[in-house]
């Protein structure tokens, strides 16, 4: 296991830390009053005037791309051990991953752009995601299908001279409402004669193609996230070159398994920061408040909580260091165990913890007047995305049967 981080550590999340306390934390009401005024105006899927000012500060100090963990023309280059307590800190202002231009799916789509694109597609797409001048959005999710295995989707990629025809609709497409964004991976079927789990391809597709109707944007728990947003999506005959597919027909499942497990980690992350937060808020509650006769923080069941809470979190935070410093050294794929086992743990315990922090609030916990509404919302949400937590218990489930089997049979 791990007894401390590295000296680039540190000194990376001192500068963080030392951003949030002078740029993030005191415009969280900013931020929340600027996306209340388009929304008033009637817009709220504009770009915040906000978060582009604080980009331009983030680049200047260095704090830009740090998820990236292989090194692209001089950005990235950092380890997902290293990133871990980063993506932590990011965790604790749900909008923050933007300013460092470290927010999914842009992420996720970096990093198959940069593993899997062509030169020509890096140079296209790659390279302004970098820079930060667009965003983009990952289609994978449709509304007919139980999208947790991916082999049901149906959206079809069909191959027409020198150019791609893509019919489908998809939905809960993370980004796709921002004005910014640029480019959609999709994830489709090339050839549903194929074996399983090489039907599917992924492929390339500039949002102003025509055919390409973003449909309506969908709440979480009645948050529309805007002006990021979770959209659904039509794609009527839209067609793109042949050129625009990413590594190959057939390749998508594979490419999915690739893209997803950074994915995973990083929404883990992200969770053990806002479970951090939502404590920090819990325990500050609790000695302010006084019920029948002494405060909140002296009852016994706020201690079992409180206590409760810091173990489970410090279990989580260990158990994502060891996924991500296993993915580091084996691989992704070598890391597939580690990483499903804390894509369960880490968001059933973040809501756990942002709950108890709700019943400490009482009715204020419930408003929009705190963040851990929006919080529990979020973090209930990771549960499902990027694989349910049955999903992932299956799959646990299966590697300790196939090990038990090894084991009898040797």
């Amino acid at each position: 296991m791990f007894t401390e981080y590295s000296p680039k550590t540190d000194e990376l999340m001192a500068r963080l830390t030392a951003f949030f306390d002078e740029h993030i934390y005191p415009n969280e009401a900013r931020h929340h009053h600027e996306l209340a005024g388009k929304r008033r105006a009637g817009d709220p899927w504009q770009p915040l005037t906000l978060i582009e000012e604080l980009k331009v500060l983030a680049r200047k100090a260095g704090l830009w791309n740090m998820f990236l963990p292989h090194p692209y023309k001089g950005q990235g280059g950092i380890s997902n051990l290293d990133y871990a307590p980063l993506c932590e800190i990011m965790g604790r202002v749900s909008w923050s991953g933007e300013v460092f231009n470290c927010s999914a799916p842009d992420t996720g789509n970096m990093e198959t752009l940069e593993r899997y694109g062509t030169d020509a597609q890096k140079e296209h797409w790659l390279e302004p995601l970098l820079d930060g001048k667009i965003r983009s959005a990952f289609l994978m999710t449709e509304p007919a299908v139980a999208s947790s295995d991916a082999t049901n989707i149906q959206c079809s990629i069909t191959r027409d001279g020198d150019h791609y025809v893509i019919n489908g609709r998809k939905w809960f497409s993370s980004g796709a409402g921002n004005p910014n964004c640029a480019i959609f991976i999709v994830m489709g079927k090339t050839d549903p004669d194929a074996p399983r789990h090489q039907q599917q391809s992924m492929v390339l597709v500039p949002r102003d193609t025509a055919g390409v109707t973003v449909l309506r944007p969908l709440t979480v728990f009645g948050y529309d996230d805007a002006p990021h947003g979770h959209m659904e999506v039509v794609l009527e005959n839209v067609r793109v070159p042949v050129a625009n597919i990413l590594l190959g027909e057939g390749r998508g499942f594979e490419i999915a398994q690739g893209r997803l497990g950074p994915g995973r980690i990083h929404h883990c992350m992200r969770s053990i920061g806002a479970a951090e937060r939502a404590l920090e808020m819990m325990v500050d509650r609790l000695q302010a408040r006084v019920a029948f006769g002494k405060p909140l923080a002296e009852q016994s069941v706020w201690h079992e909580r409180i206590a409760e809470s810091r173990c489970m979190i410090d279990q989580a935070r260990l158990l994502t260091l060891n996924a991500a410093h296993r993915m580091d050294t084996a691989g992704n794929k070598a890391a597939r165990a580690e990483i499903a086992m804390i894509k369960v743990v880490a968001p059933n315990m973040s809501c756990k913890v942002v709950d108890w922090a709700i019943q400490a609030h009482g009715a204020a916990g419930i408003s929009q007047d705190f963040w851990l509404a929006e919080a529990y919302a979020h973090q209930r949400t990771v549960r499902i995305v990027d694989g349910p937590d049955e999903v992932h218990r299956n799959a646990i489930a299966k590697i300790e049967l196939g090990k038990r089997a090894a084991a009898t049979k040797a």
